[in-house]
């Protein structure tokens, strides 16, 4: 599956915060599950179906905050981003982890090769005719019984961003989803939705989602 010009932009833009973004993290907790209690919880149940299934891919790991949670769960866990500033800071802040420069349109994902996969926050930005392309490529690259969880934004339109993380230029669009419609793809992509966690709005964050689920066979 190629990967759209438009993400190569994408790809730019990630790596312009990145540095804002882990200052970010560390300074506030954003993007840092323990601080949220609702999605720790949707965590450690996705980290407890998929242990001892197989391997875990956090597609879209940024600088690796969710791959080290789920590492100290005891997963054998590696994460793939976009952006190669967020893994040299992946990479830096979590060395024990293993991390890769990717995009989730263009990974050769083995058949029924993992135990659980990761779009958490991660596929937002992948415009919306190629988003079923890559859910079925995940399907695929799931074992029976593996798991996948998705966290995103809730809406109907598309959001153009032109700065991001205290004002650094950036240009991508967010690609909002409904729930109803989401679980519909990721049924079509071959996997059974099992559980679903929506978040109001809080701060400057709007409605979101959290969506799991499972191969089965």
């Amino acid at each position: 599956m190629p990967r759209p010009a438009d993400l190569d932009v994408v790809r730019d833009s990630y790596d312009r915060v990145a540095d804002n973004y882990v200052d970010m993290v560390r300074t506030t907790g954003i993007g840092d599950i323990r601080a949220h209690p609702w999605l720790r919880a949707a965590m450690d149940v996705f980290a407890d179906a998929v242990g001892g299934l197989g391997p875990v891919l956090d597609v879209g790991c940024g600088p690796g905050t969710i791959t080290a949670y789920l590492a100290e769960r005891g997963l054998d866990v590696s994460g793939v981003d976009l952006s190669p500033r967020m893994i040299e800071h992946a990479r830096r802040l979590h060395p024990e982890c293993a991390f890769s420069v990717g995009s989730a349109t263009e990974l050769e994902l083995a058949e029924a090769s993992f135990g659980g996969l990761l779009g958490w926050w991660s596929l937002f930005n992948l415009p919306r005719d190629v988003l079923p392309r890559v859910l079925a490529s995940f399907a695929g690259a799931l074992m029976p019984e593996g798991q996948l969880i998705i966290a995103t934004h809730v809406g109907d339109g598309d959001v153009a961003r032109t700065e991001a993380y205290g004002g650094v230029p950036v240009s991508w669009t967010t690609y909002q989803w409904q729930p109803d419609r989401l679980a519909e793809l990721v049924e079509r992509a071959g996997l059974r939705p099992t559980a679903e966690l929506r978040l109001p709005a809080e701060g400057q964050v709007g409605p979101t989602v959290v969506l799991v689920a499972q191969r089965d066979n």
